[in-house]
């Protein structure tokens, strides 16, 4: 049985001391709220509900705003931050979804890319996934054992339940990176989804209430369904473009009996998301006493369609719409349980459309990036000029998008200096390329702080830069260069840059009572973090958080000063 607290006894729990961290003051005195009348609730909420949507960015959000009637339209009569940041230059859903409960950037959660590369490892590939146990022998980059052994830095769960035990920490997403970086590695309940249904770890075995979710699942998809509905004011994104031998912008998402590929794709898989959410709620008793509990939910197929599809065909109008409906589901399922909940809801990162839709409305600069950034046409390229062959496996290992090159493994001290020195000079020469940063240089450069949209290149890489995970030389490519050398069906969009269409999102705080608050200023989402640890009672000392407590009650209460 869960214990039960008083307000007075669950503020002591959460105050205490941790193993990870001392005590950083007592709590703040119990009539230091504001009056009744312009007060946000005293009292620690009983779940805190952190959720993701995959590429949300800001500019889908203030496109989309003026038409949600649903879930997004409830939490916009909270405080709302339309300019938040992922700082950094990874705009990528691992490094992304590691900041949100985390409080710190990449740099400090050692969550650089999605993969990055270990050229003496002796696996083929070199490749290592961001949530993956490598040194688990059934594990590869594509088949990986899922784990959250990459993450350097505690997440809020896991700082809760250090202070108390008693408090539930739990996650589910389609995406296996998203559910564990948000929850972390003290955790009661992670699910995500794979193949034909949710699974958890390794070790673990998926509950009553997964199976439950998993049945209900596999009958929606056995039995298909007919293309979703196209809400009138999509109508104007409703049209083709071509895209090289294909079109997009058209897709009404028709679910073909039993193939679990394409459902996999669209916006349905979000609604399952959501309503394996509530029924966790259900079988964890999350939400039912004092002691507040941490569910993370990141809803994927916001991402999938953007890629898929790009941003502004009718193909994202329909995604949103159908998640503003499943938002709104989940939502009313914890109203109806009469569980006090605060909400946050924010993006790993944001997204382009794709160049050739952009080369109509007005952006021919947008393209797709040359093949010949590409690692193996680098690596062609750089041994061409300098005469050096890699000893072991591949010369070069990255390249083809904004992001981190690895020089090969085996290159004597001289050898790499040569390769590197060759490869800086040949990616500055380059047309598509802004900047090129060696490893060395990064080093020496401090993690950033202040208005992140004020950061210079080089402070957004390094706010990613981990010296035992990033590589060797880090090239950022110029502003509508989207990272794919070769689009295809299913693939014509995507992010990874260090430009604002990737790194802006929106940051929305909503709970009953609370005052509402329009706050224009850009804040980060490393902010989230210690913003929620204020609303627990939770104290971490200086230096725990990159980011800073973010009143969020519009009126004379103050959501940091408790």
């Amino acid at each position: 049985m869960r214990l039960s607290f008083s307000s007075l006894a669950l503020a002591t729990a959460l105050l205490v001391s941790t193993p990870a961290f001392a005590d950083n003051g007592a709590a703040p005195a119990a009539d230091t709220a504001a009056p009744a009348e312009a007060a946000a609730p005293a009292e620690a909420p009983q779940l805190i509900l952190a959720i993701s949507v995959d590429q949300f960015s800001a500019d889908l959000f203030a496109q989309y705003r003026e038409h949600f009637s649903k879930g997004f339209a409830r939490l916009l009569d909270g405080a709302v931050f339309p300019s938040g940041y992922q700082s950094h230059a990874a705009t990528e859903t691992c490094p992304g979804h590691s900041t949100l409960l985390t409080g710190v950037h990449p740099a400090r959660t050692g969550i650089i890319a999605n993969d990055w590369y270990v050229p003496g490892i002796s696996r083929p590939d070199k490749e290592v996934y961001c949530v993956e146990d490598e040194s688990n022998p059934k594990s590869t980059s594509d088949e990986p054992v899922v784990s959250p052994k990459h993450l350097k830095a505690p997440t809020l769960g896991d700082l809760m339940k250090k202070a108390n035990p008693a408090i539930i920490n739990a996650a589910v997403s389609a995406k296996d990176r998203a559910a564990v970086m948000m929850s972390g590695h003290d955790t009661d309940a992670v699910y995500w989804f794979d193949d034909k249904g949710f699974t958890t770890f390794e070790d673990r075995k998926i509950t009553p209430a997964v199976e439950a979710e998993n049945a209900a699942l596999s009958k929606l998809v056995d039995a298909g369904a007919g293309p979703l509905p196209v809400p009138g004011y999509c109508s104007a994104a409703d049209r083709p473009v071509k895209v090289g031998d294909f079109t997009v912008g058209t897709y009404r998402f028709p679910q073909t009996a039993g193939d679990y590929k394409a459902y996999a794709k669209g916006p349905r898989l979000d609604a399952a998301t959501g309503d394996l959410a509530i029924r966790m709620v259900d079988e964890l008793g999350m939400g039912k006493d004092a002691v507040p509990d941490v569910l993370s939910v990141s809803f994927s197929q916001t991402d999938r369609v953007g890629h898929a599809f790009g941003h502004e065909g009718v193909e994202m109008c329909i995604q949103l719409a159908q998640l503003d409906a499943t938002l709104g589901t989940l939502f009313d399922a914890l109203d109806a349980r009469g569980i006090d909940y605060a909400v946050v809801l924010t993006a790993d990162h944001g997204g382009f459309d794709a160049p050739d839709r952009l080369d109509q409305q007005g952006y021919p600069a947008a393209k797709y990036i040359s093949p010949t950034l590409t690692g193996d046409a680098l690596a062609a390229a750089v041994s061409k000029e300098t005469g050096i062959v890699a000893p072991q496996g591949k010369l070069l290992y990255g390249g083809g998008s904004s992001g981190d090159i690895y020089l090969g493994a085996g290159l004597t001290d001289d050898q790499r200096k040569t390769v590197t020195d060759a490869l800086v000079a040949m990616l500055k020469a380059n047309p598509e390329v802004d900047a090129v940063y060696t490893a060395d240089e990064l080093k020496s450069v401090p993690l950033p702080h202040g208005h992140p949209q004020d950061w210079t290149m080089i402070q957004r890489v390094r706010a990613s830069f981990d010296p035992e995970r990033s590589g060797d030389v880090l090239m950022m490519t110029k502003r509508g260069v989207v990272g794919i050398a070769h689009p295809g069906p299913g693939y014509v969009a995507t992010h990874g840059s260090p430009w604002d269409y990737d790194r802006r999102v929106p940051i929305v705080f909503w709970r009953k009572g609370m005052t509402h608050e329009e706050q224009p200023a850009p804040v980060e989402t490393v902010d989230i973090a210690p913003t929620l640890a204020s609303l627990v009672g939770l104290k971490e000392p200086a230096g725990t958080w990159d980011g800073r407590c973010l009143d969020i009650d519009g009126s004379e209460a103050d959501t940091c000063a408790r």
